[in-house]
């Protein structure tokens, strides 16, 4: 069958492949492939990485329990210090962690705290941040000379004029991040097997010895996330203030703290030795001197067997550090992780280009390609032909973390063996529809357990291997 570059494959095409050489032992190996790799500025890239197409293989999945939601809702001035976050305590952080959102009658309350497994099914390594949600007006806006709709690094004096300026008004704190996003919907999609052992998902990144720190790693745990870097002594961790107005536009103040130091050390080294697949979230590459730990992260990576997958984050983070990310995905990535507007960024095309054409152009480059179109579907790439997904219908309430949710979608399906692409399209395009059908960014537990219940029939019958790793 012939392709024309200016439309999708069919729906009922389906491009199969299977992932090999990755195994659940200590001494993970995988059988290296040459690829021959043309680098969009004209160099020819030839690098040795996982075969992950075309040869059998499983992975095994280990057992890890889900547990709940990890937003809280509290009163800035009841934070400490006129509302500055350092003054929180362990106390505190104690009294509104209990305060979680979720549907409490599905959290489990067999909470995992056993040793560290033999490998960890996925590793993200991303910032660490702590998000603040809070509804204002545009006068709010105004009286702080801030740019509605805009994202706006600030100091730490900055954060706390702007907590103060928001004393007694309502917002809600969460582990956030993109990354962390997707990470939580994996581990809920995972927590409950079907034939399979759940699946075992950490992150690792920069936080402060703070309260806050302790925040974040406590709620991504809760959610079934290992959060497994130290904390940094004397270090701050940062926050992400998100200020909605009425009209739905989001005005975004970072302070990135000790966030923007992510180290490669040997802790992290021995890490991701024992992982299947890696996630690098875009956002570090805006961070300085991160481009040397993503690198050396990513060729420990393939050293050990892994999958390497990125995020693209954002349309001006691609712009501003467009070599960076073509050295990283053109030498090392598997699977890259964009929306349209990224995709078209990647590939210096004009915003007139197709999202199609620009998901075949990336796939020439990169394994697996996963590429959405907001209301207008989604696509994966491989081999230089783009499968078209269509969206699952909805009533949407809030698209934030839409993409997030998607790639769990897709990590869940490579993760779970399937072999049938547009059938794993289906259920990461259904995954972010449950999302944007919601206020918030996170998948419910109850949802994420309906999801997996109802898509492991399909799953199963494409080639999913439901004795693994028993």
């Amino acid at each position: 069958m012939a392709f024309s570059l200016l439309s999708p494959i069919p729906s009922s095409t389906s491009l199969s492949f299977t992932l090999s050489a990755i195994t659940a032992s200590n001494n993970a190996s995988s059988s290296s492939s040459l690829y021959s790799l043309y680098h969009p500025k004209g160099t020819l890239r030839t690098r040795t990485a996982t075969s992950i197409f075309g040869a059998s293989g499983n992975l095994r999945i280990d057992s890890m329990a889900d547990n709940y939601n990890s937003q809280l809702v509290c009163r800035v001035g009841g934070c400490g210090g006129g509302g500055e976050l350092d003054d929180m305590d362990e106390g505190e952080i104690q009294r509104i962690g209990n305060e979680d959102e979720d549907d409490e009658e599905f959290i489990q309350a067999n909470i995992s705290s056993a040793a560290s497994p033999d490998r960890w099914d996925v590793l993200g390594l991303g910032q660490a941040m702590v998000d603040f949600s809070g509804v204002v007006d545009d006068e709010f806006l105004e009286k702080l000379g801030l740019e509605k709709g805009t994202r706006k690094l600030i100091n730490h004096e900055e954060r706390g004029k702007l907590l103060q300026a928001m004393d007694g008004c309502s917002y809600k704190a969460a582990a956030g991040g993109s990354l962390s996003n997707t990470l939580v919907a994996l581990a809920r999609l995972g927590s409950q097997s079907i034939g399979d052992r759940p699946l075992n998902v950490a992150m690792a990144g920069s936080i402060g010895g703070d309260p806050l720190g302790s925040f974040y790693g406590t709620k991504l745990r809760r959610a079934n996330v290992n959060f497994l870097s130290a904390p940094i002594k004397d270090g701050t961790t940062g926050t992400v203030i998100v200020l909605t107005t009425p009209d739905a536009q989001r005005t975004m103040l970072a302070y990135q703290g000790t966030s923007s130091v992510v180290n490669y050390d040997s802790c992290l080294a021995s890490l991701i030795a024992k992982t299947n697949v890696f996630v690098v979230e875009g956002y570090l590459f805006e961070l300085s001197d991160t481009i040397r730990t993503i690198t050396k992260a990513c060729e420990e990576a393939h050293r050990n067997g892994a999958l390497v997958a990125v995020t693209a984050s954002d349309v001006s983070c691609i712009e501003r550090h467009y070599d960076d990310f073509w050295d990283i995905v053109g030498n090392y990535a598997d699977i890259v992780f964009a929306n349209s507007d990224e995709a078209r960024a990647f590939c210096h095309f004009s915003a007139e280009e197709s999202p199609i054409s620009a998901t075949r152009y990336m796939s020439h480059f990169v394994p697996f390609v996963s590429v959405t179109d907001g209301i207008n579907g989604s696509y994966i790439g491989v081999k230089g032909e783009a499968i078209y997904i269509p969206p699952s219908p909805c009533v949407p309430v809030d698209t934030c973390g839409a993409g997030d949710a998607y790639a769990s979608g897709i990590l869940y399906g490579i993760l779970r063996g399937v072999s049938d692409l547009k059938g794993m399209g289906d259920m990461a395009a259904t995954i972010a529809a449950t999302v944007v059908g919601q206020q918030g960014t996170r998948l419910r537990v109850q949802d994420a357990v309906e999801l997996a219940r109802s898509h492991a029939f399909r799953l199963n019958g494409s080639g999913v291997r439901t004795d693994v790793g028993s």
